[in-house]
């Protein structure tokens, strides 16, 4: 597999402070592959989400290189990382971020609309594989929390995106509906060849992916990491 992103000596510090008490990441470096799913493991607090913002050009570092496809998000201007997060990423939330006036269609079409491809018959395919056919004409109110996250995996997967970042997409949800939400974001992603980066605090996604990075005060711990063992 190629790599697909390059992060090196990332820094993000909130506080105007020589001292490192005020950084959210502290020198992160990593290396992601194409079609690898990954998990950032780590308490809340610790970097997780500051990460995946800056992954996505929605935050700006306070120093480092993060490069997409061999391309540094942070010499783009504000259009070309807009672009690139409408066409090549999708994003599945903790708390599901539908838009509540409307349906399960259109809460999925409306991210084919915005990259100028609305493409009905995708859009009741993506919702038949999350297992909603049927459902299309509900509002987000009318479904239970495991239905609406499937809704939001539909909309971030329907445009066929490179990578998928998901910060928390279980942390709202019981364990038996996290373990099936779990189940199914994997296997549309492998199924798909699609990038899967998560943000999360649940030992239980962590038996999902390809590769667990600890992340402890800003600072990644990869590779051997189990949270079964170190808790």
């Amino acid at each position: 597999m190629q790599e697909l992103i390059r992060v090196e000596n990332l820094w993000k510090k909130y506080r105007d402070t020589e001292s490192t008490n005020g950084s959210a990441l502290r020198g992160a470096t990593l290396s992601v592959k194409s079609g690898e799913l990954i998990a950032f493991y780590g308490k809340s607090g610790s970097g997780k989400t500051t990460l995946l913002n800056i992954l996505a050009g929605l935050d700006n570092p306070t120093k480092g290189i993060v490069e997409i496809e061999g391309e540094d998000i942070f010499s783009m201007d504000e259009k070309k990382k807009t672009n690139l997060r409408r066409l090549r990423i999708g994003f599945v939330f903790q708390f599901f971020n539908l838009l509540p006036t409307l349906s399960v269609f259109e809460n999925v079409f409306i991210s084919l609309e915005l990259i100028g491809k609305p493409n009905r018959s995708a859009v009741l395919m993506a919702l038949k594989e999350v297992g909603l056919e049927g459902k299309e004409n509900r509002f987000p109110h009318e479904l239970s929390g495991g239905e609406q996250q499937r809704v939001a995996i539909a909309r971030a997967l329907v445009k066929e995106p490179l990578i998928v970042l998901a910060d928390e997409p279980t942390g709202n949800l019981d364990s038996q509906t996290s373990e099936q939400v779990l189940d199914l974001l994997s296997r549309r992603c492998r199924a798909n060849g699609t990038t899967l980066i998560m943000a999360t605090h649940s030992p239980l996604s962590c038996n999902f992916v390809d590769r667990v990075m600890k992340v402890v005060d800003g600072v990644i711990q990869e590779d051997d990491f189990s949270p079964e063992l170190n808790g």
